[in-house]
């Protein structure tokens, strides 16, 4: 027999989700096989058989939120079942509607003299390891308040927990509120429920807490994009012949806070306790949408890099990106942000931290607008609003305004961005 365990995957995922098996239970596996899909906080991974055998025990079902090391299967020995086959799935795990669960089985798994808390709801939304502990320190997961934006308990929630700040459960007008009842089914009024992937869910998390923890602004400035379409108008036949990569905005975007980082570099630093991390490499993260949610890929050492490597690689990152082939080593370690609303039409937006980094650039749509180019003469130039949102714990608002300023003054004198970017 082989156990089926959920892979080490990096020092930042401890848990993921079962979005889909592969393969049924009583099915015959070949060693490579690929059994099931896995969704975590950041990338998708495929968990294979390690042997030749049959898969004689599902113990996980798709949904399940599973912790890094646990067995969530079980291969044997035998034919099995070919592909396709008579092979049944393993039965879904239903929730007794009245039936709470026996309260003798967590007596017999404790000390006599260990508290022991209250059986959980089968539904109530608590990670495994909360679980756990709430089981070992007799507490009533029930009680737990969580910041979690979806309700979901965590084994930090139930370890901060202090039995005074939570209501007693003889008072259930001061009851932890439960999540409102779904509505009747009205034909007239239809509806699509659906759980939101992992992936959503902790995008969600994250946006909540950066707005918790940083002293987030956002400062704006606007862009003469003349030079640079004119360099682009001019060049990018012959760019595309030799470095077989379309010359597009982002080389110049990323060369140019490449260029302004050095010269305020705390735009490239993070908050770790009360220090200051001050990187002296430049790993530029370029926001991607893809089908999951947002994603930002990270392009290394990107004052090393040409234009056209520059290209090649957003355009190598955004193409794995949309098949949901990115490696977690393409998404960690990004030490500043450059994210473009402008190829979906916006004209103007406020851009949210991606924590640890305390520094994120918009860019929007370029707009043909009225310019005063001297006291006498107006032109209509092509201009872009930018946006710069930066942590106001280590970053002042005069520094993020010229940080912002020198990317401005590059843009606007590309030949510049040879020598400073």
């Amino acid at each position: 027999m082989s156990e089926i365990k959920v892979p080490e995957i990096g020092e930042s995922i401890t848990e993921g989700a079962i979005a889909k098996w592969l393969k049924q239970q009583g099915e015959a596996v070949k060693q490579g096989d690929v059994l099931l899909e896995l969704e975590t906080d950041k990338v998708n991974l495929e968990i294979s058989a390690e042997q030749d055998g049959v898969l004689t025990e599902i113990r996980k079902q798709e949904g399940d939120v599973v912790q890094v090391g646990e067995v969530i299967g079980m291969i044997g020995e035998g034919a099995g079942a070919a592909a396709g086959g008579t092979a049944q799935p393993a039965p879904q795990q239903e929730v007794a509607p009245a039936a709470p669960a026996a309260p003798a089985a967590a007596n017999t798994a404790a000390p006599s003299n260990a508290p022991v808390a209250p059986a959980a709801p089968d539904d109530l939304n608590a990670s495994p390891s909360a679980r756990k502990l709430a089981r070992e320190r007799g507490i009533d997961l029930r009680q737990v308040q969580t910041i979690d934006p979806n309700g979901r308990i965590s084994h930090s929630d139930v370890q901060n927990y202090a039995p005074g700040a939570a209501p007693a459960a003889s008072q259930p007008a001061a009851a932890k509120p439960q999540a409102a009842p779904a509505p009747a089914d009205n034909p007239a009024k239809p509806v699509d429920r659906f759980r939101m992937s992992r992936r959503r869910a902790t995008i969600a998390k994250r946006l909540v807490e950066v707005q918790h923890t940083a002293a987030m602004l956002t400062t704006f400035n606007e862009v003469d994009m003349t030079a640079i379409m004119d360099v682009r108008k001019r060049r990018k036949d012959k760019f595309k012949e030799k470095h077989e990569v379309n010359l597009g905005f982002m080389s110049f975007f990323t060369k140019a806070v490449v260029g302004a980082l050095k010269a305020f570099p705390l735009l490239n630093a993070e908050i770790q306790g009360e220090d200051i991390l001050a990187k002296k490499f430049y790993d530029i993260g370029i926001a991607v949408s893809a089908k999951e949610g947002l994603v930002v890929p990270v392009v290394r050492d990107a004052d090393r890099l040409s234009f056209a490597e520059i290209e090649r690689e957003i355009a190598n990152l955004a193409s794995k990106a949309r098949s949901n082939s990115l490696a977690l080593s393409d998404l960690s370690g990004g030490t500043f942000t450059i994210t473009n609303g402008g190829v979906f039409g916006s004209l103007l937006s406020t851009p949210i931290l991606n924590a640890p980094q305390v520094g994120i650039l918009g860019m929007h749509s370029i707009q043909m607008r009225p310019v005063a180019i001297d006291a006498e003469r107006m032109e209509n130039r092509p201009m872009m609003y930018i946006a710069l949102s930066y942590d106001h714990r280590i970053v002042d608002g005069s520094e993020a305004v010229r940080f912002l300023v020198k990317v401005k003054e590059l843009l606007e004198d590309p030949e510049s961005l040879l020598l400073e970017g």
